[in-house]
């Protein structure tokens, strides 16, 4: 990771705000707007995330010259930590309640110190634009499903970021699910089969609190098929023009519903199977661990909840053992010894 010098020649860090006005919101951006501009109340949430995308795809750096932005500011966006570590990333923050958004290079050490901070992935247009890790040539089954297994955990950082926090665990593994299978004009078709498997056929709700959340268009009666599939549009601007490796998204949508390591019942209450779903995607070779507040916003949970679902999935003997680390702070599991591999 390289720290910040004094003269960066791309400082990568940009803001906007939704500034409240008689006749709707105005997006203000300091970088490129003098006076706010007024944008649909009901977009505002998507515009302001696709400035944010359309700057950091204006201001592509190489890898070895992004810096943390973060430690240039004095390290002010987060409460004090060890200090600067690991690779930078590109970082989404929400701040005030959604009426404030930062997209920023940030060091793994800043990024895992801020609230309601999310990784924006590499499937993710914002990245879309920076020099990707191309796989090997010979990847076998073993090496795709650790790709799906890390996508997986980013969406879920990412989601936690972007949706509200009143998004229903429902509603959030349907989120994963849109999101992953959406083509590049960011339109999603879920067959009826999926829907019922995850036990959302017929259900509206899940869609609704997506479409007040701004994330899609709600899907109307005339986009079910005579099937019972659905087919929505995409809102988030940070989701919608996904490029490389839609094969490798799909494969991860699938881990998601069946081939996770950690997998309830699909019958299951939905905020058990998004906990599980949460701590797969954090689990390698039968254990591992994460911060709580990491958690609880993939989750949208709050920490006793949390617990209560760990000690759930230790009855249901999906989990081995659980707690917290006094040392790291983190929230520590094992696994069964049968549980050890990626399904």
């Amino acid at each position: 990771m390289r720290l910040s010098t004094p003269h960066a020649a791309t400082p990568r860090a940009w803001t906007v705000e939704l500034q409240p006005r008689p006749g709707g919101p105005a997006l203000a951006c300091p970088q490129c707007t003098p006076l706010p501009h007024p944008v649909p109340a009901g977009a505002a949430r998507a515009v302001a995330l696709a400035h944010l995308a359309r700057h950091a795809r204006a201001s592509v750096l190489p890898a070895y010259l992004r810096t943390c932005q973060c430690h240039a500011r004095g390290c002010r966006w987060h409460a004090r930590h060890r200090g600067c570590a690991g690779a930078v990333l590109l970082v989404l923050t929400r701040d005030h309640g959604g009426r404030r958004w930062r997209l920023a290079d940030v060091c793994a050490a800043c990024a895992a110190a801020t609230e309601r901070a999310a990784v924006v992935p590499d499937t993710l247009p914002a990245a879309s634009s920076l020099p990707l890790a191309k796989s090997p040539v010979h990847s076998g089954p073993s090496r795709r499903q650790e790709q799906a297994h890390v996508r997986v955990r980013e969406m879920l950082t990412y989601l936690g970021a972007a949706l509200p926090r009143f998004c229903s665990p429902t509603a959030r593994l349907l989120a994963v699910q849109c999101a992953l299978r959406a083509n590049h004009r960011g339109q999603v078709h879920l067959p009826g089969g999926l829907l019922r498997g995850m036990r959302l056929a017929g259900h509206a709700v899940p869609w609704q609190e997506l479409t007040h959340a701004d994330w899609l268009s709600c899907p109307s009666p005339a986009s079910r098929t005579a099937l019972g599939g659905v087919t929505a549009q995409l809102l988030d601007a940070a989701v919608l023009a996904q490029v490389h490796g839609r094969a490798a998204r799909a494969r991860a949508a699938h881990w998601a519903l069946y081939s996770a390591h950690l997998s309830p019942a699909h019958d299951a209450p939905p905020a058990l199977r998004l906990a599980a779903l949460a701590l797969a995607s954090h689990t390698t070779a039968g254990s591992g661990s994460a911060e709580p507040a990491h958690l609880t916003r993939m989750c949208g949970l709050s920490s006793s909840h949390l617990d209560d679902l760990l000690d759930r999935l230790l009855r249901l003997r999906l989990l081995k053992t659980w707690g917290y680390d006094v040392d790291s702070d983190e929230l520590c599991w094992q696994l069964p010894a049968a549980a050890t591999h990626f399904a």
